[in-house]
């Protein structure tokens, strides 16, 4: 993949980058079951990126219920743990990092908790190799608001518009969008041009 018009390059993580959308989806199952939410399969898994206490927010608001958010979004985070289940690299990006590594600036903009972010990165051997980590525990606002890409390019010192993202959800293309970057989506491990 030619990316040479652009001087640096953003990943989403979960789902983008390293596969860990379904283990995420089974703990937020688990998650909605305890605490009675409905749990809405195409839903949750449009919610993807979303910082986990946004998400409970969300879910409160759809369900017109109050339950704790903090609560919730640790009980999330456990049982995601407790899964144990360690994601592996998505092949087609983790192409894309290989070929641009030590190419052009590379940065991870994702919705996950930054200790979260850190184990899976540090697994993988990624954390080392990236230039810039900007998560949900690092911005005001989550995705669809461009604050986490944004503050990305802002750390790697390139103009937004010379960004390109990799995103594998609507929310964090349209994150990347409001940013002023061009996005390629990510499904079921292949890109879509």
């Amino acid at each position: 993949m030619d990316l040479s018009k652009y001087e640096g390059i953003i990943f989403d993580m979960d789902g983008t980058l390293v596969d860990s959308m379904p283990s995420h989806i089974e703990a937020w199952r688990l998650t909605c079951l305890h605490y009675g939410y409905p749990f809405d399969l195409d839903y949750m898994w449009s919610l993807g990126g979303v910082p986990t206490i946004e998400t409970v927010t969300l879910l409160n608001a759809k369900y017109q219920l109050a339950r704790d958010e903090e609560e919730v979004a640790k009980t999330k985070n456990l049982l995601w743990k407790q899964l144990n289940l360690t994601p592996s690299l998505i092949n087609v990006t983790y192409d894309i990092f290989q070929q641009y590594l030590g190419v052009l600036p590379m940065g991870i903009g994702t919705g996950a908790e930054r200790s979260h972010a850190l184990e899976l990165l540090q697994h993988h051997g990624l954390f080392n190799k990236i230039n810039v980590l900007v998560t949900a525990t690092d911005v005001t606002n989550g995705k669809p608001h461009p604050e986490t890409f944004l503050s990305a390019a802002d750390k790697m010192k390139i103009n937004p518009t010379k960004c390109i993202v990799f995103e594998d959800t609507k929310i964090g293309a349209i994150a990347a969008q409001r940013a002023g970057m061009d996005c390629i989506l990510v499904k079921n491990g292949q890109l879509i041009l």
